[in-house]
């Protein structure tokens, strides 16, 4: 059984070592080091303190992803401007639990006043993330090329954008 639920502090280990998967093993994210527990819990508190929602997906009592929202920009101007981040846990992609966890952040971003939602998607080959939130109504909003130097390659970012209003 699949739930969608806020994070609890008991799931930031499992939040880490998805995360540790693909800052290691991956081109999705240009983190090239994993972020401890203390960070996340930092980044969890710091998300819950503006009132944005980290949440996760359990499958059988397990998590088997998260996604959260964040400030695009860290600027007063930018505050109705949010970026989602989500994440799958390997062996879990193909069920619908980005599509769910997406779902969910964008239901959350309308409930919070959010005008824009922008998704930053490395082009790494891989269209997963791009398809997710196409079927979501994100449109392309530029390109920035060879922003990003990971495992010997120069990756580009896609920008998405979604208008809530």
């Amino acid at each position: 059984m699949t739930k969608i639920r806020d994070l609890a502090d008991a799931d930031l280990p499992a939040v880490s070592d998805i995360y540790a998967h693909y800052v290691t093993g991956s081109l999705a994210t240009f983190d090239e080091t994993p972020p401890g527990l203390r960070e996340w819990r930092d980044k969890a508190a710091g998300l819950a303190g503006a009132g944005l929602p980290f949440l996760v997906a359990e499958v059988d009592g397990q998590v088997a992803g998260y996604a959260y929202l964040a400030q695009y920009r860290p600027k007063p101007a930018y505050r109705h401007t949010l970026e989602d981040t989500i994440y799958l846990a390997p062996g879990m992609t193909g069920r619908g639990l980005g599509r769910k966890l997406l779902g969910e952040l964008i239901t959350r971003a309308g409930e919070i006043s959010a005008r824009q939602l922008i998704a930053v998607i490395a082009d790494s080959g891989d269209p997963a993330s791009a398809r997710l939130h196409t079927a979501f109504g994100f449109e392309e909003a530029g390109r920035l090329k060879a922003v990003g130097f990971k495992q010997g390659r120069w990756i580009d970012t896609v920008l998405l954008q979604l208008d809530l209003r």
